[in-house]
């Protein structure tokens, strides 16, 4: 019955983030105490190795799987890093922020309310994986949104001359 199945599976939005990892089962583990996941399913090679796990946060989904280099599947550990932030909404980000921080994540920007009406900051996790976190705290008319914007760059210092 082919025409019956859905082409998205339920409870799947259209992009799912796939992280690979460096030790899948502590990363399962860490995910759930930093973020509250709940693992729908964890699937191990013979070795012992996490081949696939799919885990829910909130109303999203996310995949994960130890790194298999031979395949091309590197971690951000072993490629030096990821250039991929993930963000994830939270009714309480201070809680969850806590939380991340006392399971294991470095703060890489201090939480703090944001000129664009978020209250956010940003974490490393201890698989290299960057997390954005965030709570929509103000609603911003496009045209403050535009001054503060201009107001908050200006205080930036200037990038590095190569």
């Amino acid at each position: 019955m082919a025409g019956q199945v859905k082409g998205v599976p339920e409870g799947t939005h259209s992009i799912t983030a796939h992280l690979i990892v460096n030790n899948g089962a502590a990363a399962v583990a860490f995910y759930e105490a930093a973020f509250g996941a709940k693992a729908a399913g964890v699937h191990y090679t013979p070795d012992g190795k996490v081949m696939h796990a799919d885990l829910r946060i909130g109303d999203s989904r996310i995949m994960l799987a130890d790194e298999f280099p031979g395949f091309g599947c590197g971690s951000p550990k072993t490629l030096g890093g990821s250039p991929v932030v993930l963000n994830l909404y939270s009714e309480n980000v201070d809680e969850l922020f806590d939380r991340a921080v006392k399971a294991g994540a470095v703060v890489t920007m201090p939480l703090a309310n944001q000129f664009w009406g978020d209250r956010y900051g940003q974490l490393t996790d201890p698989f290299g994986h960057r997390w954005a976190l965030g709570q929509h705290v103000e609603d911003v008319s496009p045209e403050e949104m535009e001054r503060r914007a201009k107001e908050a760059f200006s205080k930036m210092p200037a990038p590095a001359q190569k």
